[in-house]
């Protein structure tokens, strides 16, 4: 069993709630790291411009290079699959950061601390949903069992889109439903 996020392109409003929600539940008051980040694209030429979001987090990859390449062993998956941080073991190296194609791990400098998405392990083990899929309005997230997040949201799902890159690197535990935006490569980030 894998478990990882689905995350549906063509419901995301770019609001950025699951963005703030993930930060609220880390305790991540400055501004600075966002283990859950929301960014938003245009493509195509006028008059035929597009514009869609993207939230990401975590992937908890089958083959994170977070974890291969931590030299101490403070990057790991668990049994259920999802990758994550042991502070104590952590030496700050960052070299989890400059590893993963997904920028998940970061640093908090106002902590000294690498965080990232943990799938909200604490709050799904007492039989809670991630913070980040309780506060998307427009039901764009989802977190489960991979097979039962295909078998729900259908086949044409995919792992990777051009602003997304890696997948085929680590595997991602992500499935996008992409909106036909999120599958063009002439796609460039608006800064809001």
């Amino acid at each position: 069993m894998a478990l990882g996020f689905y995350f549906d392109s063509s419901r995301c409003t770019g609001c950025r709630v699951c963005q703030i929600a993930c930060k609220d539940r880390l305790g991540l008051e400055s501004a600075g790291p966002l283990p859950r980040r929301v960014a938003t694209f245009e493509v195509g030429v006028y008059p035929e411009v597009s514009v869609f979001s993207n939230s990401i987090g975590c992937n908890h990859c089958e083959m994170p290079t977070c974890v291969a390449n931590c030299p101490t062993g403070a990057m790991y998956k668990d049994a259920s699959g999802i990758v994550l941080h042991d502070d104590d073991v952590c030496i700050g190296c960052k070299t989890c950061i400059s590893s993963c194609p997904y920028d998940a791990p970061q640093f908090a400098e106002e902590k000294e601390l690498i965080i990232k998405c943990d799938s909200c392990k604490a709050l799904r083990d007492a039989g809670m949903n991630p913070v980040c899929v309780d506060a998307c309005m427009s039901r764009a997230l989802d977190f489960g069992d991979m097979d039962e997040l295909r078998s729900k949201y259908g086949s044409d799902l995919v792992s990777e889109i051009p602003c997304i890159g890696g997948a085929d690197v680590t595997v991602p535990n992500l499935l996008i439903k992409a909106s036909t935006a999120a599958v063009r490569d002439d796609c460039q980030e608006i800064l809001l």
